[in-house]
């Protein structure tokens, strides 16, 4: 799976203009499921964005981890994540998981991250989304599983 990971001070989901998914502090991830992806993958991925230490320490530097900082989680499924971008002025999509198993696997996900953490809010799979978020740092990080 692919998860990009952007620090946030404040960051929210809006569906049809009305608010379905906000948090303060902590993480937006963005995450991507790809066809050889399994449940197991998206547990990996979920613990290594609630460990990844982006937040500061009492010397200023990234050594605490969302979960350590006591943040909160935003997980918005984005295929376009593992789009083909090498040739053209379209991107292609054969990279990406199919959209049925993919729901799946983010549902997976997302069930990794409550596990393992209280905070934890989303966006839809399928819905088309306005992602709003002030990026702190900025701060973002592409991760894989």
């Amino acid at each position: 799976m692919i998860g990009l990971i952007q620090r946030a001070r404040h960051a929210w989901v809006d569906i049809d203009d009305a608010r379905v998914a906000e948090i303060g502090a902590g993480l937006v991830a963005l995450v991507c499921a790809v066809p050889d992806d399994t449940p197991e993958r998206a547990a990996r991925l979920a613990e290594r964005i609630l460990a990844y230490r982006v937040f500061g320490d009492d010397n200023g530097r990234m050594n605490i981890g969302v979960r350590d900082a006591g943040h909160a989680v935003l997980a918005v499924p984005q295929f376009t994540l593992a789009a083909d971008t090498a040739r053209g002025n379209r991107p292609g999509f054969s990279g990406a998981c199919p959209p049925a198993r993919a729901r799946g696997l983010f549902d997976d996900f997302v069930s990794a991250l409550s596990a393992r953490h209280e905070a934890v809010a989303t966006g839809r799979f399928g819905a088309d989304m306005q992602v709003g978020l002030i990026n702190d740092g900025p701060v973002t990080f592409w991760l894989t599983s």
